[in-house]
């Protein structure tokens, strides 16, 4: 389990996150608690997928930014967590998220919806990977989020 954690935190360059990661699953599970089930992971990976376009999207490059620390998060989560997730899959997706960060860093609209593109297309391919080719994700028509501003806020 640590390999797959450290290969999965290499491509996010999230290596403490991850080691934080294992360490709380192991001390969650040696203490008889449950870990989250891995749709329950990818459904927040999704809603994050979700913020990520509209907050990019309307320019909110701060809020974009955060969402897509999240995605990585939860993929070093699954990654940690659940075995039969290929890892091969998992390191495929490290260049459209580090094409994501160029992007939000330096606000590149075009550039971002190439690198959004990718990593949708890896998720999909993942899926594909698991038998699960039924789950394909797209880039957003609509946001199911009518409680949250995406553009970025006008105040000091």
């Amino acid at each position: 389990m640590k390999m797959r954690v450290l290969v999965a935190a290499a491509f996010a360059g999230l290596v403490p996150l991850a080691l934080a990661v294992a360490q709380s699953s192991q001390q969650r599970m040696s203490q008889g608690e449950n870990r989250p089930r891995l749709g329950e992971i990818m459904m927040a990976k999704q809603w994050r997928h979700i913020k990520l376009w509209f907050a990019a999207k309307d320019h909110n490059w701060a809020l974009a930014a955060y969402e897509l620390a999240q995605i990585k998060a939860n993929l070093v989560e699954a990654a940690a967590l659940y075995s039969g997730i290929p890892v091969g899959d998992i390191a495929t997706m490290a260049e459209p998220i580090r094409s994501i960060e160029k992007a939000v860093q330096s606000k590149d609209q075009a550039g971002f919806v190439n690198a959004f593109n990718a990593l949708t297309a890896g998720c999909n391919a993942c899926h594909r990977d698991m038998g699960r080719d039924f789950i394909e994700i797209k880039v957003p028509a609509g946001s199911p989020f009518g409680n949250q501003v995406f553009a970025p806020s006008t105040k000091p």
